[in-house]
Order: C-alpha cells, then sequence, then structure tokens
C-alpha cells in the first residue's frame, strides 16, 4: 500500500472544544487548548487524522440570551450549536465563579437539544482560583453532562492559578504524575481512547434541514 492510499484511508474525527472564558488572553482558552492538543496527539498515535473546532462563548453572549428568549439559535451561534453536536468528540472547560460553572456555560448548555449530547464523549475541564474549587467538576459539571446522557470522560481537569506556575517549572520535578502538564496528558487519552473504541459519530439528523427560510418564502434573493 503507498502512502497516499495509507493516507487516505486514515479515518478522520472532529474534536469541538467549547470554553467559556471572559478575558483575552484567558487562561480557561489556554486550558482549553492544551486539553484538545493532548487528544489531538493520542488520536493521531491511534491512526486518525483530526480537525479541531473551537468554540468561544465570549464571542456568542447576547445571541445566547437572545436563543433562550426566542427558542432558537440563530447565525453564528446556530452554527456553533451544529460545530458541537456533529463532533465526534467535544472537550468543555469554563471558570468556576461562586463554586460552579459560569452563567454564560450553562446558558449555552440550556440552548442545546436535550437529546444532541446523546453517548457523546466529552471531556470536563474548569479554572479557578485556588485547588479548592476543584471539587466543583464532580458535583456540578458532571452531573450536568450526565443528565443530558453524554458519554463523560472519567478523567476530569481542573487548573487552578498555582497550577500554571508549577507547569513553567522545567526543574524535573516529579510530583507523582499530579502535575497540571500530566493531568491534561491522562486526561487527553481517555478521551481519545473512547473515541477510537466508539468509532465514527452517527451526525444527528437536522429536524429543520426542509424547513424554508423566512426569506425564501418572502421570494427574497
Amino acid at each position: 500500500m503507498t502512502e497516499i492510499e495509507t493516507a487516505e484511508d486514515r479515518d478522520h474525527r472532529t474534536v469541538a472544544v467549547v470554553h467559556a472564558g471572559l478575558g483575552q488572553p484567558s487562561s480557561t482558552r489556554l486550558l482549553a487548548d492544551r486539553m484538545a492538543d493532548a487528544t489531538v496527539r493520542e488520536l493521531e498515535s491511534l491512526g486518525h487524522d483530526v480537525t479541531v473546532e473551537m468554540v468561544e462563548l465570549r464571542d456568542h453572549g447576547h445571541a445566547i440570551v437572545d436563543a433562550m428568549l426566542t427558542g432558537f439559535p440563530a447565525g453564528d451561534l446556530a452554527q456553533a450549536v451544529e460545530t458541537v453536536t456533529r463532533a465526534d468528540a467535544v472537550i468543555v472547560v469554563t471558570p468556576l465563579f461562586t463554586t460552579t460553572y459560569s452563567g454564560l456555560f450553562k446558558s449555552f448548555v440550556d440552548i442545546l437539544d436535550k437529546e444532541a449530547l446523546t453517548g457523546m464523549p466529552v471531556l470536563l475541564g474548569a479554572t479557578g482560583g485556588t485547588p479548592r474549587h476543584s471539587l466543583a467538576l464532580e458535583y456540578s459539571l458532571r452531573p450536568l453532562f450526565t443528565y443530558l446522557r453524554a458519554d463523560v470522560v472519567t478523567t476530569s481537569v481542573f487548573a487552578a492559578t498555582d497550577d500554571w506556575a508549577q507547569a513553567a517549572d522545567t526543574g524535573g520535578h516529579d510530583d507523582g504524575g499530579s502535575s497540571l502538564p500530566q493531568r491534561i496528558e491522562r486526561a487527553g487519552r481517555s478521551l481519545a481512547g473512547l473515541v477510537f473504541a466508539r468509532g465514527e459519530h452517527a451526525k444527528p439528523a437536522d429536524p429543520f434541514s426542509s424547513t424554508p427560510s423566512f426569506l425564501d418564502m418572502l421570494g427574497g434573493e
């Protein structure tokens, strides 16, 4: 088999990354990028070509509120929802406020169809000021996606402010596998293994695909 044939035969997977970071730059976005990179490396080692689609909720704040009022996402937000629901896996990362996920993050989840993430491999991540907030991943974020019947990866990643300073330490300190980079790599392996075992995600049918737009009904161009 030629190299060209081998490349063509590689399975392709899409990983959607949803983050609710508010700042630019954002530690939440940084964690999302690191988790995506770790997952991509593992999937590529398993023989997959991978596309990462980033959804920054900060860019859709007003549209999310509108969708909650109207019941329908529109424009770029509709495309973001489709990106998430049609992916082969989803990585979600949110900052923690008052020991739980952000309101922006929860509002986005609320506009998703309740069946959209059924069986979807999902990797959880969160950022916060101190390690004492890390349990919010288990008592707040994980139950949310369990309710949506997603296939939530057992390993999750929490990054406190001090974790980033330790991650930048290149002194070779061995802390038994609990440093932030090691936790990220472990989580990436877990998600990639789940995606590999699951096979290609069956894309949900769009129930409105045959519905004409208002512009079409009005005879516009």
